[in-house]
């Protein structure tokens, strides 16, 4: 009788303790949402006290979302091998010390390879405490509830990193906006060493750790990345450049093939990619995360540098995107179970494109916010959240039970990589333009705005294309509002 007092009490105080431990991984995760976004803002300050030349200031972005996306699977994979509460540890107290790194960096070169370990420590962290999540939490009402909390913490996690960077830039340092992870990730690792129950996550020595597919795929983005970044300087034409770019893409066949023919368990089993619409949506997201990551990178730029905005200013200037998503979202996810995803997937990526466009013709020396800026960045946000919910869906439901896990990583990856990918090509377009423009004596601020208007021209190509592939690939379904909800989140 005693012994079954004593574990009905442990039960409980776990159940107890799981709430605790979901506001912990909760923080955990939005410290990487949070970082996303919060860099962005600070960009011009950081240029201006780094001394970076304009092509390489994508790379502040980059190191950490090519890291991150690069090696987010096999994060989730180290995580369900190694255990679950031993990895969450061990990659929030490396996340704390490499943004103290890039807090303290000296040189753009110590930034980006601060930044690209960051990236590194959460593409292990992230996986790891949303496992915690699904193992702590029952199938059904009570996991739903738990996921609602994750989501909306991911979601402030985006809208406060764009404020937050802000007023830290302005009124402390662009510096803060990477030493305030430092004291949150202290307090997580403690917590995580009190709290995370050691049963979380028993090892699994049966995977096998893809740790090729990871290296090949990271190094071939990063070598791509690279030498797209140099052309704007060297010149399209420079061995650098070309040498750059082919290295990429054979490391990245390099990686299909281990992927395929040589990995015993491969990180992305390619099989995925018969399913049809695990194919289009994640091609979709690709090329719609290329367009999101540029945009929010030029804007900033021409908000701060152009229209002269202060940092808080440019924060609070970029909140109606959230706020647009988030309800265009909200409405979507109530549609889809009447008119299927298809229709808002192919109807996002159109209005990506018209925002874009939109923005390219407004974008002026000497605008303003209403006029000049928000019109063409509303579009897009509604553009967004027609995308978010319907694209999810079309990545995941319907994929079998034993994929389900892969399909929603893979999406994750495609977002970050594309992302990546994206801002390197356009960031190209942009700054070759903007060379060529002043070496035609523009003036200096109309050689920039004609950059990044090029940009967004070939961003405008690419969200076309996007829709193109959702009609062509993508099979329309109908889904219930619990997928609908959880799409959302």
């Amino acid at each position: 009788m005693a012994d079954s007092a004593s574990k009905n009490k442990k039960l409980s105080k776990h159940a107890e303790n799981k709430w605790v431990i979901l506001a912990l991984l909760a923080l955990a995760q939005f410290m990487v949402v949070l970082d996303v976004a919060i860099v962005n803002v600070a960009l011009p300050s950081i240029a201006k006290d780094l001394h970076f030349i304009a092509s390489n200031l994508q790379w502040v972005v980059t190191g950490y979302t090519l890291t991150f996306g690069g090696f987010l699977l096999l994060g989730g994979r180290a995580a369900d091998l190694f255990g679950r509460r031993r990895i969450f540890i061990t990659a929030v107290a490396s996340f704390a010390i490499m943004s103290l790194f890039c807090g303290l960096a000296q040189s753009e070169t110590q930034l980006i390879v601060a930044r690209a370990l960051q990236g590194l420590a959460a593409a292990f962290m992230s996986p790891a405490a949303l496992s915690i999540v699904l193992s702590e939490f029952k199938e059904g009402k009570e996991r739903n509830m738990a996921m609602g909390v994750w989501a909306a913490v991911a979601a402030g996690g985006a809208a406060a990193g764009v404020l937050l960077g802000g007023i830290l830039t302005q009124y402390l340092n662009w510096r803060w906006n990477f030493f305030v992870n430092v004291p949150v990730g202290i307090l997580v690792v403690f917590g995580g060493m009190r709290l995370l129950p050691h049963k979380i996550g028993e090892e699994n020595r049966k995977l096998d750790l893809d740790l090729a597919g990871a290296t090949l795929a990271t190094t071939g983005l990063m070598s791509l990345v690279y030498g797209l970044s140099k052309a704007p300087n060297d010149g399209w034409d420079s061995l650098t450049v070309q040498g750059f770019i082919a290295a990429g893409l054979a490391l990245l066949v390099v990686f299909l093939l281990n992927e395929s023919r040589l990995a015993k368990q491969p990180l992305m089993p390619l099989e995925i990619f018969k399913i049809r619409n695990v194919l289009g949506a994640n091609v979709a997201f690709v090329v719609i995360a290329c367009t999101l990551f540029s945009m929010f990178f030029f804007l900033t730029l021409y908000v701060q540098q152009v229209l002269g905005y202060s940092p808080v200013k440019t924060g609070v200037s970029f909140l109606p995107i959230t706020v647009i998503v988030g309800i265009t979202s909200g409405i979507v996810s109530n549609l889809v179970g009447k008119l299927g995803y298809k229709p808002f997937m192919v109807a996002g990526p159109v209005f990506i494109a018209i925002g874009l466009f939109t923005l390219s013709k407004t974008m002026k020396v000497g605008g303003d916010y209403w006029h000049n800026v928000f019109p063409g960045m509303a579009i897009f946000a509604f553009g967004m959240g027609n995308t978010f919910v319907s694209g999810t869906l079309a990545a995941t439901s319907g994929v079998p039970k034993h994929f389900s896990g892969l399909a929603s990583g893979v999406l994750n990856t495609s977002q970050q990589v594309g992302g990546s990918i994206g801002l390197a090509v356009l960031s190209a377009v942009a700054f070759s333009t903007v060379k060529t423009e002043l070496a035609a004596r523009t003036a200096p601020l109309q050689a920039q705005v004609n950059g990044y208007k090029s940009g967004m021209h070939v961003g405008v190509g690419l969200a076309v294309f996007a829709a193109l592939v959702v009609f062509l690939v993508v099979k329309n379904h109908k889904v219930d509002a619990s997928e609908a909800m959880s799409a959302a989140a």
